[in-house]
């Protein structure tokens, strides 16, 4: 017998036969019409959307407003959104507006809402003024500086409100710096202020000049110097020594020196009236 002519016919045999790949079709088809059906449901909500929107989306009738109005006016207001009232009531630009009001002088931050069916309300927070800086800006009671262009620092309806106004910008502190050092001053204001009304005192100006020296000015018309070194301790001494010293005598003084170690010097209008304080050397790097 042929062996060998047997094994080949025997491995031809029992060799598996390669299944033909399904066809996947039927499967395409399935996938696609359930994606279209996809498509078709997004097509139909945002048709709808956009219908009930321009449904929705009628005419501004009303601008409405709150505030406290001391120094802006609700003309200057309307003036500002009054570009913005053209749209509809969705399609109003919120933010837009908001940072039209808000580019007002006087204007600290501003909320603006829409209220159904055709109106739009503003609510306008103002700047509050706590001292004077340089010619045209002003310190909020955050220490944060606000710029005012030039003849927009007073928005009252009448000539008697716009005097009251000027007067009581007029009695701020004026602070005066030197670049890139704002915050530096505000922040030195702010924390002083406070102890200087309860010891009886009210800082007229503050300075902080090019070597980083620093001077405050009273109402009173006396200059306090503190030097660049230890303000704060100087300061906290003035307020506990030196003004009671000085307290019933200020019309006379011209200065109060604090740039010392221990104690002060006093520089009077009338040079012959000699210092109830004796003088001590001045630190010399701080002179």
């Amino acid at each position: 017998m042929n062996w060998n002519f047997s094994w080949r016919r025997n491995r031809f045999k029992n060799k598996p036969k390669m299944e033909k790949p399904r066809r996947q079709w039927l499967s395409f088809g399935f996938e696609w019409r359930r994606h279209t059906r996809r498509a078709a449901l997004v097509v139909l909500l945002a048709g709808g959307l956009a219908a009930l929107t321009w449904a929705l989306d009628r005419p501004v009738r009303v601008i409405s407003m709150d505030g406290s109005f001391q120094r802006v006016s609700p003309g200057q207001i309307e003036k500002a959104v009054a570009p913005f009232s053209q749209a509809g009531f969705m399609s109003a630009d919120l933010d837009g507006i908001q940072r039209a009001v808000e580019a007002l002088p006087w204007v600290e931050r501003a909320r603006i809402q829409r209220r159904w069916p055709n109106s739009l309300h503003v609510t306008v927070i103002e700047q509050t003024a706590a001292a004077r800086w340089g010619e045209s800006g002003l310190l909020n009671t955050r220490g944060e500086l606000f710029v005012l262009r030039r003849g927009a620092v007073v928005t009252g309806d009448s000539e008697l409100a716009r005097r009251a106004s000027i007067a009581r910008l007029t009695r701020l502190v004026a602070l005066d710096h030197v670049a890139l050092v704002e915050s530096q001053v505000a922040q030195r204001y702010l924390s002083v202020q406070g102890r200087m009304l309860e010891a009886g005192m009210r800082i007229a100006a503050l300075r902080l000049d090019e070597r980083g020296a620093w001077e405050m000015d009273l109402d009173s018309g006396v200059t306090v110097r503190l030097g660049r070194r230890e303000v704060d301790e100087r300061i906290d001494r003035f307020i506990h020594t030196a003004s009671q010293v000085i307290s019933h005598r200020l019309n006379e003084i011209t200065y109060v020196d604090m740039r010392y170690s221990n104690g002060f010097a006093i520089g009077w209008r009338n040079a012959a009236v000699p210092a109830p304080v004796p003088s001590k050397h001045a630190d010399d790097t701080d002179v």
